[in-house]
């Protein structure tokens, strides 16, 4: 079983994904918000990577049952009724809801893996579940951070580093093979996972968040193993795998 993680979307295009065990990761706020959402009964979400497809898409998929959520350099989309905050997805704005979903990194980061055999959305908030998910599938798998506009974010490289590690000590005697950014990012969680809120506060995004009023997100993004639920990429939308919603 082999580990790589790979720190920008801009890396590897969408055929790199194809068949492979994926773990997208937005820690602030995208892969937060789609797992708060599941996690309270949305029925599916869709990741689209345009503001002019998540309007067309909203409009004319599943019969008005649906809402757009996201966000566009932080502030909700004009137009949308969520935005991209965790603590907007409770259960009385998204249960049973379809949820057409855009960010500025995370959703373009879940599209380019649509090619995958399947694709996990990861954050710090159901890390050890998708260790779990991992060890059990018992395959190679892929990290890949959304990033920051193309670039490396602090955020999402130390939640990658902090998968790997989790799934290292699942596996016991059992050893996990890494590749040099795994291992990269193993080290930057070494020296900066054990205080998960202030690595968040102090990294660029984080900041920005807190300047622009969303300190309690990034609050909310840094408490470690908050659920079990893991939301599934597959087939262009995003499920709850065990949900009777998901087989409906």
């Amino acid at each position: 079983m082999k580990a790589n993680v790979i720190f920008s979307p801009s890396l590897a295009d969408e055929l790199f994904f194809r068949e492979k065990i994926v773990v997208v990761v937005d820690a602030l706020r995208a892969s937060s918000s789609i797992i708060a959402a599941i996690a309270n009964g949305a029925k599916e979400i869709v990741p689209v990577d345009s503001i002019a497809f998540g309007m067309k898409a909203g409009a004319t998929l599943f019969g008005g049952r649906t809402i757009r959520a996201g966000e566009k350099n932080m502030r909700k989309i004009d137009g949308f009724q969520i935005g991209n905050s965790p603590r907007e997805y409770v259960e009385e704005a998204v249960k049973g809801k379809s949820i057409i979903f855009l960010s500025t990194n995370g959703s373009k980061a879940i599209v380019k893996t649509k090619f995958s055999d399947r694709t996990l959305i990861g954050s710090f908030a159901n890390l050890g579940a998708v260790a779990d998910e991992l060890v059990e599938r018992g395959k190679d798998f892929e990290v890949l951070c959304s990033g920051s506009s193309g670039g490396f974010s602090l955020e999402d490289a130390v939640c990658a580093g902090m998968i790997v590690q989790a799934v290292a000590k699942r596996r016991k005697n059992e050893t996990l093979e890494t590749t040099d950014a795994a291992r990269a990012a193993t080290m930057l969680a070494n020296g900066t996972g054990e205080d998960v809120e202030k690595t968040l506060r102090e990294s660029e995004h984080g900041k920005r968040l807190i300047e622009n009023g969303f300190e309690e997100d990034v609050a909310w993004c840094a408490k470690v193993d908050r659920t079990d639920v893991v939301p599934v990429f597959l087939n262009t939308v995003i499920r709850n795998p065990n949900s009777a919603a998901a087989s409906a």
